[in-house]
């Protein structure tokens, strides 16, 4: 797609497909998808999104990429917050912003928004039921499912590549084994860190009632809360109002809230359902991580032996260097080109002395092999 820089935002389509882009240094790519699944994709700045969506530049700097925030989803006034690794996302009552539409992990939300978002009548004769859930609810569970699916698909992977280089590595002790199950285990460890990110800040929501009941756009909508949206119609030209945003998400909310603003049980199942996924995910992690550690401490045991045994080749060497070079000392002794008495008429002593030096050099080392092993110094 071609773009032409212009002072002032103007809007193309493409594949029917809105497109809006502004020429200014800090726009960033977003796309925009409601609940008809009418879709805007829009570089803006994060002035026009914070007071589209009424969010504060904290909250917005929370999807920022270049800044290393965990895993988030934060509930507030008018939006949902929610910053899954790639996924970065604002959800309102009507509307879905997320971030980066063009990344290669982002490509298949999008496509699971387009077919999800949409409420299914009872008359659609291929289902034959409702999706009675708030439409942010909706967008929640798809966001959801992405990034559990996405840590899945992960471990899978990493589950398929560890387990046969571990058992390669027992039967074959090399630098290429070790060095390739380093890295495993490096990916491992980061890999389980993001997942226990993810696992924790839904386990925190389940802990607080108070932090779901926020999550709850359509019934804070339907209650009759003021909307300030003098700027925000006027945001986009192409987009609803936000008089017939309130219309529809409190009738899509009469559904689902009876009366009761205190009742998350419909979040609360959504939220336990993807937490037992992502603890399931993470339960394989440490699974791996142990037979990691058990396969370390085989090759650690393993190396001991191997160490333990060339310490005892060392010491049978040693020791008989030892031996030997009493052995030549004696024979360095009697080998030496001087005159004695002694030795004349004694030819029949070279023997003894050959078998004497001998013997007490064999013995000197048994008794070495027999004083390492009482010592504990070699195995038996």
């Amino acid at each position: 797609m071609a773009r032409e820089v212009l002072a002032e935002t103007e809007t193309t389509s493409l594949e029917g497909m809105l497109v809006k882009k502004k020429g200014t240094a800090s726009a960033r790519s977003w796309i925009l998808i409601d609940s008809d699944v009418n879709e805007t994709v829009m570089d803006i700045d994060k002035y026009a999104i914070m007071h589209r969506v009424q969010i504060h530049a904290r909250d917005l700097r929370i999807l920022d990429p270049l800044l290393s925030y965990p895993s988030t989803i934060l509930g507030r006034e008018r939006a949902i917050v929610l910053n899954l690794e790639h996924i970065k996302a604002i959800v309102t009552a009507e509307e879905v912003l997320l971030r980066d539409p063009w990344d290669d992990n982002v490509i298949p939300v999008v496509e699971e928004l387009r077919r999800r978002l949409p409420v299914v009548n009872a008359n659609d004769v291929e289902t034959g039921e409702e999706d009675e859930s708030p439409f942010e609810f909706r967008a929640l569970e798809v966001f959801l499912e992405a990034i559990c699916s996405f840590h899945a698909a992960r471990t899978t992977e990493l589950e398929t590549d560890a387990y046969p280089a571990l058992d390669e590595l027992t039967s074959k002790i090399s630098s290429r084994n070790l060095d390739r199950v380093r890295k495993l285990k490096s990916a491992m460890t980061r890999l389980t860190a993001r997942v226990q990110k993810v696992r924790d800040e839904l386990e925190r929501l389940l802990d607080d009632d108070d932090d779901m009941a926020d999550l709850y756009l359509s019934r804070k909508l339907s209650s009759g809360s003021p909307v300030s949206g003098s700027g925000a119609a006027g945001w986009f030209l192409g987009s609803p109002t936000i008089g017939s945003k309130i219309s529809r998400a409190s009738r899509a909310s009469v559904i689902t809230v009876h009366g009761d603003e205190n009742d998350v049980e419909e979040l609360e199942m959504l939220l336990e359902a993807y937490f037992m996924q992502i603890d399931g995910t993470l339960n394989k992690l440490t699974s791996l991580r142990e037979y990691i550690d058990d396969t370390e401490d085989y090759i650690n045991i393993q190396l001991d032996n191997h160490r333990n045994q060339l310490i005892q080749l060392e010491l049978f060497l040693s020791s008989g260097t030892v031996c030997m070079s009493i052995y030549a000392l004696v024979t360095g002794i009697f080998g030496m080109n001087i005159p004695y008495t002694w030795n004349d008429d004694h030819g029949y002593m070279f023997k003894w002395v050959v078998i004497v030096s001998g013997a007490f050099s064999a013995v000197l080392f048994l008794l070495i092999v027999f004083y390492a092993r009482f010592k504990g110094l070699v195995g038996s």
